[in-house]
Formats: structure tokens, C-alpha cells, sequence
């Protein structure tokens, strides 16, 4: 789905999918209607303009994100880091500037898209018990005590991932490759944000973590808080 109150990009988004092999384009110029549109017809990605007439993009995110993982993609005018990384802490999977060029948006849709099938399809992958922490790979859910965390699409995926390597301290480098599957420059805000929101959803007091902990000068590791 592309929201966008501007029918040239708009349009030249949908042209430039269409040529790659997109067929079923939903479109919205207005945050309530996309959020409609997306509870309703279930999108497997969402390419977000921030600038909207009713809602902004952000919050039309934050909506989406009570009953929906897919991707979502922002774009906007604002190229200030701080509008990135807020983007990302609604929610956000990706951020495009504009201007943009449309052949590199289709690419970044196609490796979103890679990471959600890959999630859904991973074979013969098994429920990972940490603590109080279940991880299902095959649902792409996380519970605690049993009751189900919501995680984005992007935090579920840092949390499987550091699961897969619960003996290993993971630099923020080797994060954001691995999860992103980006060039790792630049990305110390992109993963600080991320484990930022993902120690306040599965710990208990995310000032003083047990699960998702820091070594100072190295990076992150994920631990049993119940095993010596």
C-alpha cells in the first residue's frame, strides 16, 4: 500500500512497482484511511509519507502497529536524524528521503519483503525458551509468562536473532548487518533505538535489564537471567 497525498509520486511509485512485478496496489491520501485500508485488506508492506493532511505518518504508524507487523516504509522531506529515528521508534522498518529515486524504494521493498517471508517460511524452526521468554520463529510471536509481547517485525527479528547466538557478545555492527542486511555505517542510532524499545517491552525495568544486557565497549548479549 503506498500513502501519499501527492498523486505525482503517488503515481510514480505504483509505475515503478507495477514494472517489478507488483500488480495489487492499494492506494490512500489520508492517515484514517490508511489505517482503515490496512486493517481491512492487510497489506504486506506499506510505504508511509509523513506528511499527511489528518494524521501524520507517525501516527498513522503507531495505529498500524496495534494489529498489524507488516513492514512499513517511510518517506519523507525530512532528512534530519532525529525524524529517522523517531520513524523507527513508532515502529518504522525503513526511512527514504526525499527526493528519492524509485528504483531504490522497489529495491528496499523487495529485502522487506525478503525478511517477512523469510520469517514466515524459516522451516523446522522451534519454540526458544530464555527464562521467562518464549520465542516462536514459526508464529513470529514472543510471550512472557505466557501472555504475548507485540513486538514490531524489526524487533522481533533483533531478538530472534540474538537468540540464535545467546553465547556471543553481537557488536551493534554486526546487528544491524545481520537484521537490517545493510552496510553497517551509521547504524549506532538505528540499533540503540531498537534495544532501547525492546528491553522496555520484555524486561521488567529497563533501566536495569536481565535479559538484554550491555558489555560496555563491545555490545549486547542475550542471557537466561536464571542461569549462573
Amino acid at each position: 500500500m503506498i500513502v501519499d497525498d501527492e498523486p505525482d509520486i503517488s503515481e510514480l511509485l505504483e509505475k515503478a512497482l507495477s514494472i517489478e512485478g507488483f500488480h495489487r496496489i492499494l492506494k490512500a491520501d489520508r492517515g484514517k484511511e490508511a489505517v482503515e485500508i490496512c486493517r481491512k485488506d492487510e497489506p504486506d508492506l506499506v510505504i508511509l509519507d509523513v506528511m499527511l493532511p489528518d494524521l501524520d505518518g507517525y501516527e498513522v504508524c503507531r495505529q498500524i502497529r496495534q494489529f498489524s507487523r507488516c513492514p512499513v516504509l517511510f518517506l519523507s522531506a525530512k532528512n534530519d536524524e532525529l525524524d529517522k529515528i523517531l520513524g523507527l521508534a513508532v515502529g518504522g522498518d525503513d526511512y527514504v528521503t526525499k527526493p528519492f529515486s524509485p528504483r531504490e524504494v522497489v529495491y528496499r521493498v523487495k529485502a522487506q519483503l525478503r525478511r517477512a517471508e523469510y520469517q514466515q517460511e524459516s522451516p523446522g524452526s522451534r519454540m526458544v525458551r530464555i527464562g521467562e521468554l518464549t520465542i516462536d520463529p514459526d508464529g513470529c510471536r514472543v510471550m512472557k509468562n505466557g501472555k504475548e509481547i507485540g513486538l514490531t517485525a524489526r524487533e522481533f527479528e533483533l531478538l530472534q536473532y540474538m537468540a540464535q547466538n545467546t553465547r556471543r557478545v553481537i557488536s551493534r555492527e554486526q546487528l544491524y548487518e545481520a537484521v537490517w542486511g545493510e552496510d553497517s555505517l551509521g547504524c549506532d542510532n538505528t540499533v540503540m533505538v531498537h534495544i532501547r524499545h525492546l528491553r522496555e517491552k520484555i524486561e521488567e525495568d529497563p533501566t536495569s535489564p536481565r535479559y538484554l544486557i550491555t558489555k560496555k565497549g563491545l555490545g549486547y548479549k542475550l542471557v537466561n537471567p536464571y542461569e549462573s
